[in-house]
């Protein structure tokens, strides 16, 4: 088929506007692109254009923009309300530290279950607390063993690994006052160093149900359940009375009885129930200790009935004395009264008297005035001859020139009579080796000290040495 020029120019005339048009296309998809790669270049305050899609079903985004801001600005305004609401109503905020754990101020709601009556997280201690004191002290009670608090303190931290002390023990008796009888007692065997024998200690004896059957009573497994549930329904008591306030309070006051309830109040804060105060137990009697001699010639006279009073003041008004010379002052150890001598001692010098007298006079004078330091010393120096013994008996057995300080006191520890320390120990060998210095002596080595024993000198000589000294001390 043979074409005109016509046609054959108008052919040529669409595939140039054809070409045109495709060129035009990729430059705008160019400079489209373009603007797509700058939009993440700007800054953090413009915000970027939506680039225009090529796509005719593209839609506007200017609604889902406008959507997004109205809800960060309800955010934000929710937030500084509930913030103005914690100032307003004079709480903390949630992040102060110096409120208590989440586990304890919301123990209640962490509760699987209805809620019911549940107790306090502190008051579910104490009732763990009350459950392993029962426990030890009826082991003790049922062995026919005194209860002191030591032992009930070092079982019941074993049982629950968690402190115990005087004040949780106050805490029981207000909760239930019925379930032990404490005292304060001494003279009881404590088996330990730590502890003498004629301290005073608290003590703690259950209360039981007489029966006519038994002479003592036991505390067996049901016992200890319904002491328990006792325990636990006053405490229960406890949280309804501080649950009536907040009732009273509330506008208008809700009246609900106590045998009807079954539940706390919705807005009742259960945790927030303060704790349980302590009883008073009984203190360690204050014993009253005479140290000068005036007090003891008050005490004296305290103890005198009327008629011997007066009859002391007759006759030292017959004798010309003041009545306050005979009944409160002192008498003067360098003028002793003269006494009349016994028929015993008919014949006996009265020089050897006087004198026999005036050193009495002159050791009781020295007793009254002698310091703390002096009367400690004295009491080791007592026990002096003893220890020199088992000194030499160590020494025998080990069969050494010298023994080092802890081997030597660690044996006289364990020889001794009394109970005395290492370290107690230690101090009568240093004043034993002062006392009897040609017989002991101490050589210090490096950081260890030594003992050695001169065997030229027998044990006899040494303890006649230390018997006269502590005569002449004790008269000093």
């Amino acid at each position: 088929m043979i074409r005109s020029p016509d046609e054959e120019n108008g052919t040529g005339t669409e595939d140039l506007c054809k070409v045109d048009i495709a060129s035009l296309k990729s430059r705008i998809g160019r400079i489209r692109h373009a603007d797509d790669t700058a939009v993440p270049t700007c800054s953090d305050d413009v915000t970027p254009a939506v680039p225009i899609t090529t796509t005719p079903l593209s839609t506007d985004t200017s609604p889902l923009n406008a959507s997004v801001a109205r809800a960060k600005d309800l955010a934000t305004k929710a937030l500084r309300r509930k913030e103005e609401g914690f100032v307003k109503q004079g709480e903390t905020p949630p992040h102060d530290s110096t409120r208590q754990p989440a586990y304890q101020r919301y123990h209640t709601l962490a509760q699987s279950g209805p809620p019911g009556l549940s107790l306090p997280y502190q008051y579910k201690v104490l009732a763990e607390m009350f459950r392993s004191m029962d426990t030890v002290v009826a082991m003790l009670y049922n062995r026919c063993e005194t209860a002191t608090f030591t032992k009930v303190k070092q079982g019941v931290q074993d049982m629950m690994r968690r402190r115990f002390e005087e004040s949780h023990m106050g805490q029981i008796k207000t909760v239930f006052p019925e379930a032990y009888t404490f005292k304060q007692e001494k003279n009881i065997p404590t088996f330990s160093s730590g502890v003498p024998k004629t301290s005073y200690q608290l003590t703690v004896e259950p209360l039981t149900e007489s029966d006519q059957n038994e002479a003592r009573p036991l505390l067996s497994a049901l016992h200890l359940l319904k002491r328990r549930s006792i325990f636990h329904q006053n405490l229960v008591s406890i949280v309804k009375q501080h649950h009536q306030v907040f009732l009273s309070s509330l506008v208008p006051p809700v009246s609900v009885p106590d045998d009807k309830l079954n539940r706390w109040h919705p807005h009742f804060n259960v945790d927030s129930v303060p704790a349980v105060q302590p009883s008073l137990l009984p203190q360690v009697p204050v014993t009253e200790k005479l140290i000068t001699a005036r007090e003891v010639l008050d005490k004296a006279r305290s103890l005198l009935s009327p008629k011997m009073e007066k009859a002391l003041v007759t006759l030292a008004l017959n004798t010309g004395d003041t009545p306050a010379d005979v009944l409160g002052s002192c008498p003067n150890p360098t003028e002793p009264p003269v006494a009349q001598v016994p028929a015993s001692l008919k014949g006996v010098s009265q020089t050897l008297l006087e004198r026999i007298r005036a050193k009495e006079a002159q050791k009781l004078q020295a007793a009254m005035t002698r310091n703390p330091a002096q009367e400690e010393r004295l009491l080791m120096m007592s026990r002096l001859g003893e220890l020199a013994r088992i000194l030499r008996s160590v020494f025998v057995a080990e069969k050494k020139a010298a023994l080092i300080m802890e081997v030597v006191c660690n044996r006289m520890v364990a020889s001794y009579r009394s109970s005395l320390s290492t370290g107690e120990m230690e101090k009568h060998i240093h004043l034993l080796a002062e006392v009897a210095a040609d017989w002991l002596t101490i050589h210090p080595i490096r950081k260890d000290f030594y003992l050695k024993l001169n065997k030229k000198v027998e044990l006899s000589v040494v303890l006649e040495k230390l018997s006269r000294r502590l005569k002449e001390e004790e008269g000093v």
